[in-house]
Order: structure tokens, then C-alpha cells, then sequence
């Protein structure tokens, strides 16, 4: 019986991450470079994290919120979105920062991801509410903007409103959330390889590189043996 082609299976990645975070989507996009440059398959399974679960319905200016959350002026938070849309541009995501974006709540965003995981959905609606959040500024805590998403991705407009105004996927999400705070993350993005290597903030495609090489040659070396 010939040996299973352990290469060629695709790679458990779990990544936990926030809709409101742009580091989370750049490093996506590394991660991608490094698949294809690696020639990997990936299973990604996309995990939720708030960077702010006490924010308001309304949510906040983002220049105002990172300067009370982090004390950055207005000078270096232009400087940050600057710097962000010029790594954006070079991974083709399209950031559009301005003097009004806003901030807002996620968790009815990351209800609706895990209810989008049952139908096979996952990963489109995450791309597409990144760049619903990040490239037309759109209020992804509200849950008409978010069936909106869900539709253009192929998922029932009238399932996730549904979802949505039940709270039907709440509880599993705060268990899903409270599984990786209590494992010890505690800043986004993380990825997780096939269960057993961390990596934690966006490092870059050599370094997302250097980890799958590092699981396909596990995978060889417990063949060989």
C-alpha cells in the first residue's frame, strides 16, 4: 500500500484574529506569499479576538481611540496609517484611512464567521469584511451592513439577519474567544501551525516560509521513520 503524501496535505493554520485589526490582514497577505512561494495547501480556520469587546454600539474615532489607548498624537497617528497604507498598497490591500474612520464592535462580526464556518464560508466573509471595514469604511457592527457581506459571499441574507438578531452563535463565539485568551493570547494576529507552533503579530512572508518548511519536514522526517 503506497504511504500517504504527507507534503501534499494541506497544513492546519488557526488564526485568531479581529476584523478591526489591519495588522491581521497584512498578515494574512505574508502568509499567502508564503504558501505560494512554498507551494503548501493550507486548511485556515479563522478564530475571534477583540481588540476592544467594551466598545460601545457606536464605536469611536480611530484617531481618538488609538490616542487613548496608546497616547499617540495626531501627528504619529497619521504617521501609523501612512506607514500601514504604504505596506498595504504592497500586498494589495486596500487601505483607506481618513480623519473620520471609526472603530466599532466586532462580536456580532465574529457570530456570524462562526455560523459562516458551518456552511463552508468562513474565509470568503472574513475577506470580505475586511474589505468592507478597511476599503469602504463600512459600519461592520451593524447587522444590516453585515448580511449585506454575508450575501455577496453566497450565504443566505435571511439565515444571518436570523443569526444575527437571535444571537444564536453568541455563546459558542465567547467560548471560542475564552479557549484562546485562557491558551495565552493576548494580541492578534496569531497563527497556529498544525496545533503546535505560534506566531504572533505579522512577521512576515520569509518567516511564514521558514515555518511551513518547518512542518513539511516533520511531516517527512515521520514518514522516513
Amino acid at each position: 500500500m503506497a504511504q500517504p503524501d504527507t507534503q501534499q496535505k494541506p497544513i492546519q493554520i488557526d488564526i485568531i484574529s479581529d476584523v478591526m485589526c489591519p495588522w491581521c490582514i497584512v498578515g494574512f497577505r505574508q502568509l499567502e506569499q508564503a504558501l505560494a512561494a512554498t507551494g503548501s495547501g493550507a486548511y485556515i480556520r479563522w478564530h475571534p479576538f477583540e481588540l476592544n469587546p467594551a466598545m460601545p454600539p457606536e464605536g469611536q474615532n480611530l484617531r481618538e481611540h488609538i490616542s487613548e489607548k496608546y497616547g499617540a498624537s495626531p501627528e504619529q497617528s497619521a504617521q501609523n496609517r501612512a506607514h500601514l497604507e504604504g505596506i498595504g498598497k504592497d500586498l494589495g490591500i486596500p487601505f483607506s484611512f481618513s480623519d473620520d474612520s471609526r472603530i466599532v464592535n466586532t462580536f456580532a462580526a465574529h457570530q456570524l464567521l462562526d455560523w459562516a464556518q458551518e456552511h463552508g464560508k468562513q474565509h470568503p466573509l472574513k475577506m470580505a469584511l475586511f474589505d468592507a471595514h478597511f476599503r469602504d469604511a463600512r459600519d461592520v457592527s451593524e447587522h444590516e451592513v453585515l448580511a449585506d457581506v454575508a450575501q455577496s459571499v453566497g450565504l443566505d441574507r435571511a439565515e444571518a439577519e436570523r443569526v444575527l438578531s437571535t444571537a444564536s452563535h453568541a455563546a459558542d463565539t465567547r467560548a471560542r474567544q475564552q479557549f484562546w485568551t485562557e491558551r495565552g493570547i493576548s494580541g492578534v494576529p496569531a497563527m497556529v501551525f498544525e496545533g503546535k507552533y505560534l506566531l504572533t503579530g505579522a512577521q512576515g512572508a520569509q518567516t511564514y516560509a521558514q515555518m511551513l518548511h518547518k512542518v513539511l519536514q516533520e511531516r517527512s522526517e515521520t514518514v522516513q521513520a
